[in-house]
């Protein structure tokens, strides 16, 4: 294992560790494997369910996200079609199961018709049984759609959250990397979501774009911070293989890091509270009596192509591309596959004992509350000081700390979260990502 002072001294940004293993990490499986038996042994009290939607009306520069752009409408009601057979098929092979939360992301949800959006929410409620007014639900959407009519439906279904990306209020900023968006059409965005009634709207802002200054990111939040957002989600901007802005060929200042301080600093004065490296919570979000689901140990049934589950030994999800011939040949072979197809898990990874340990430090170390030690060895009756000796880097280097009850990231720590998140992935899991072939 290379030291962790060798890795910080060559970038504090080596890529977004929201889920562990990356995708990139799947492979397919032999032989492939019945959903029924996937989840036999599951504990289904508590399960998140997430609908993936991989539409946009268009690709910005930096995304790597499976979505494609421009779908006509032939392929989105064979979509439809295919993701009512798959939701069918799977909620027969998991049997009876509770869900505690649920999300509908891609893409971007919103660039459905609205009657395709009361279809997904139909859905969950007769073939899964989930009371849409008794759990968080949140759904993504974009300033070209969040169109009134769209967001009242999802209010009336009982979305508590939803997510825009705006990354920038200059528009010569968003344009830097591919993103044809005028600002007038962000604040007509904002003001129709706060009038939808929808109680928690999340802003997503990227810092580190082409031609940004430390001004003009202060500039971004406060204008964001006007519409006085539950959430703020601060993203570092990262160039990925076959993305729009890979293609430009384009390099520029990396000032990150200055961002990202200046930047937190800035949400923390105006009050709000850091969750994690990208997450700021504002007083005045919301809370809500909701069902207890814990993503280190809870599942997640993923519905729709691109969508990943989870169980306490195995992640699954379709293939992952990025470029548009690779996410479209992906689309045609789920929109065409047969019915029965869908009672079965035929791309993702195993997790031994060993990674799923590995899992469970990593979601948790990430966020600001960090790593509650009693869970961790209640979940797996041994100390994480024992299971990982290397965390002693981060003591010695200052960037975390403990006591009897709790293991965090220090606010130096928190800040490296995309390098020290890496660095605790397994050698084995480094040599699934560096071989894989992106498409």
């Amino acid at each position: 294992m290379i030291p962790l002072q060798t890795w910080l001294q060559e970038t504090p940004y080596r890529a977004y560790s929201y889920s562990y293993p990356h995708k990139t990490a799947y492979r397919p499986f032999t032989p492939i494997m019945p959903l029924s038996a996937v989840w036999h042994d599951e504990a289904k009290t508590g399960l998140f369910l997430y609908l993936h939607i991989p539409f946009c009306e268009m690709r910005c520069g930096f995304c790597n996200l499976f979505t494609t752009v421009n779908a006509d409408q032939s392929l989105e009601r064979r979509y439809m079609d295919a993701l009512t057979r798959q939701a069918e098929q799977v909620a027969q092979a998991i049997g009876p199961a509770r869900y505690a939360r649920m999300a509908i992301g891609g893409g971007t949800p919103t660039y459905l018709a609205t009657h395709d959006l009361a279809r997904l929410f139909d859905l969950v409620e007769t073939l899964y049984g989930v009371d849409l007014q008794g759990r968080p639900i949140s759904v993504e959407t974009s300033p070209q759609t969040a169109q009134l009519e769209k967001l009242q439906l999802l209010y009336e279904r009982g979305t508590t959250r939803i997510s825009i990306g705006v990354q920038s209020f200059i528009e010569s900023e968003v344009q830097g990397v591919g993103r044809a968006q005028r600002t007038d059409e962000v604040i007509k965005a904002l003001h129709q979501i706060r009038e939808s009634r929808i109680p928690t709207l999340n802003i997503d802002l990227i810092y580190g774009l082409p031609g940004q200054t430390l001004a003009t990111w202060s500039e971004s939040l406060q204008r964001a911070l006007d519409f006085a957002p539950e959430e703020l989600y601060l993203y570092p901007l990262y160039k990925r293989p076959l993305t729009g802005l890979d293609r430009m060929g384009r390099s520029w200042d990396d000032h990150r890091l200055a961002c990202y301080r200046a930047g937190r600093d800035q949400l923390l004065a105006a009050g709000y509270t850091q969750v994690s490296m990208r997450m700021f919570r504002a007083p005045h979000a919301p809370t809500q009596d909701a069902p207890i689901y814990c993503c280190q140990e809870d599942g997640m049934v993923g519905l729709g192509c691109g969508a990943r589950s989870y169980t306490r030994n195995l992640h699954y999800s379709t293939e992952y591309a990025v470029g548009y011939t690779g996410v479209r040949a992906i689309l045609n072979d789920f929109v065409d596959r047969p019915t029965e197809s869908f009672r079965y898990a035929y791309h993702g990874c195993t997790l031994n004992d060993e990674e799923q340990r590995r899992r469970y430090l990593i979601k948790s170390l990430l966020q600001a509350e960090g790593l509650a030690l009693n869970a961790y060895q209640a979940w797996f009756t041994t100390s994480v000081f024992s299971d990982f000796p290397q965390l002693d880097q981060l003591f010695t280097l200052g960037l975390a700390t403990h006591d009897d009850t709790t293991l965090r990231l220090t606010s130096q720590g928190l800040e490296l979260s995309d390098t020290i998140g890496v660095w605790l992935y397994s050698d084995a899991t480094h040599r699934l990502i560096e071989e894989y072939v992106a498409r």
